[in-house]
């Protein structure tokens, strides 16, 4: 068993991205190098139910903050 055989290969469920979900390894994961608050974290879920690459995370981040503390 290979490295990434522990992880599943997904897709980003806002842009379609294929990434390698860490779920049960999040420190290791793409996506924690994206911190949310959890006011963040709330608005994301709302929006999306599956994981979310890295890019999209930030991408969301700005978006929340820009519409709702500016």
């Amino acid at each position: 068993m290979s490295a990434h055989e522990k992880h599943e290969t997904i897709s980003c469920e806002r842009c379609g991205t294929a990434m390698v979900c860490k779920a049960n390894a999040y420190t290791k994961c793409q996506c924690s190098v994206v911190p949310l608050n959890l006011n963040e974290t709330q608005y994301i879920s709302e929006l999306y139910d599956g994981c979310l690459c890295a890019a999209c995370l930030f991408s969301l981040k700005e978006e929340f903050n820009e519409d709702y503390k500016g």
